[in-house]
């Protein structure tokens, strides 16, 4: 089929197709939610200066923040937190290891990507259990 003509007679480019046309692979997912647990870690930093900030301030400031923390909701973001941390540690390891010039095989890539959420979710298991136990 013929592309089109647009109104000054020239040929109109074809368009990009959608992400909707395209079918998930881990690749995909795993990339964009590097972007975003990147992203997710600057609100978790800022957290975490505020946390060391009421430290710093004395026993009132650092209780008033340790309820907070300690709270279900505030549990949840470290937990969150935490997992965000490691994947995008992990992610950064798979990025690594292609700036290397590996791992660009299929099979390679995803194992890769598989690998990086599993470890992450397993390591986030790991330190959880180590911090609620009270090993911190």
């Amino acid at each position: 089929m013929a592309t089109p003509a647009n109104r000054t007679g020239q040929r109109a480019r074809p368009l990009s197709p959608h992400i909707q046309v395209y079918s998930p692979l881990i690749n995909m997912i795993m990339s964009i939610v590097h972007r975003m647990t990147g992203a997710a870690l600057y609100v978790g930093t800022v957290l975490l200066a505020w946390w060391l900030l009421a430290a710093a301030m004395g026993p009132e400031a650092y209780e008033t923040m340790s309820s907070v923390l300690g709270s279900w909701p505030g549990t949840l973001v470290l937990i969150g937190y935490c997992w965000a941390l490691l994947h995008h540690m992990f992610g950064g390891i798979r990025h690594f290891i292609w700036d290397m010039g590996k791992g660009f095989e299929l099979q390679t890539a995803d194992m890769l990507a598989w690998g990086t959420a599993v470890a992450s979710f397993g390591a986030t298991v790991l330190v959880c259990l180590f911090a609620f136990a009270g090993g911190a």
